[in-house]
């Protein structure tokens, strides 16, 4: 049964009593792992959460989604206790800090502005986080991708705000004419032994890659994860098929593995 949305409000009540419940795991007597962390023991824990989380999504599974969620949830409690902990700020201040920057970053909403298409209210969002920052002219639209982001995703932000500005390919077929140069690139310094350049150019042709995704409107990072789960699948019938023939991997030749692998292409829907 699909809630209702009174029944799917959280209440001020529920919310405390998960933020007790960590306080008392991190309180004398409580957890002694819980109360030895600090931003920086933990700060891994945050993306891992969201890459688990990433996974239930792409499953389709919402109970798992559902917990994975939650522990995202968690991070953000468990860095604000440890913040107030310290006299940094609290998770209060974290919630009124958010409700005020959603506020401001939607004046088609909340004020008199308007923007009528998801790139217009992109391009407010960025305006607006300029100057909420106090961003100068020197400054660079690139600036606030962190350096610590996976290159996949810093990529496809990177070109997204240069975009924003204007400097972007009109369609999808220069980018395909990019990608071929890069390729040709790639086999010259391959067939030079350049390792320097082989690494460059590598480089280059994967950044033409996720442009290319960017501009047919695809996420990279859903199309590699999805490439890499029929990889998985394809690659277990190998080793299923080997254990049925009573040969290790490593003595079944390539041929052979080929034909499995094309065996089981063709018996995709």
């Amino acid at each position: 049964m699909i809630p209702t949305r009174r029944e799917e409000t959280l209440n001020m009540k529920e919310f405390d009593d998960l933020v007790h419940l960590f306080e008392v795991l991190r309180a004398p007597g409580g957890c002694p792992w819980d109360a030895a962390q600090d931003h920086e023991s933990i700060a891994g824990c945050a993306v891992e959460e969201a890459y688990e989380l990433l996974d239930a999504i792409a499953s389709g599974d919402a109970p798992h989604m559902r917990e994975e969620l939650g522990d995202l949830l968690l991070q953000v409690i468990f860095h604000s206790l440890i913040a107030r902990d310290k006299g940094e700020f609290t998770l209060k201040d974290v919630i009124e800090g958010l409700s005020a920057k959603l506020v401001h970053r939607h004046p088609h909403v909340f004020g008199g502005a308007e923007a009528s298409t998801p790139m217009e209210v992109a391009r407010n969002w960025e305006a607006l986080k300029k100057e909420e920052k106090g961003a100068t002219a020197t400054e660079s639209i690139l600036d606030g991708i962190p350096r610590s982001m996976c290159a996949l995703m810093a990529a496809r932000k990177m070109q997204s705000a240069a975009s924003r500005v204007g400097f972007d390919w009109e369609d999808a077929s220069g980018v395909i004419e990019k990608l071929r140069e890069e390729i040709a690139e790639l086999e010259d310094a391959i067939s030079r032994q350049d390792r320097a350049g082989i690494k460059e150019e590598i480089g280059d042709l994967l950044f033409s890659v996720i442009n290319c995704a960017r501009l047919c409107s695809v996420d990279p990072e859903a199309a590699l994860r999805s490439s890499m789960s029929k990889f998985r699948e394809r690659f277990r019938l190998i080793e299923r098929e080997a254990a049925r023939r009573k040969k290790a991997l490593d003595e079944m030749t390539i041929q052979e593995m080929d034909e499995i692998w094309e065996a089981s292409k063709a018996r995709r829907p």
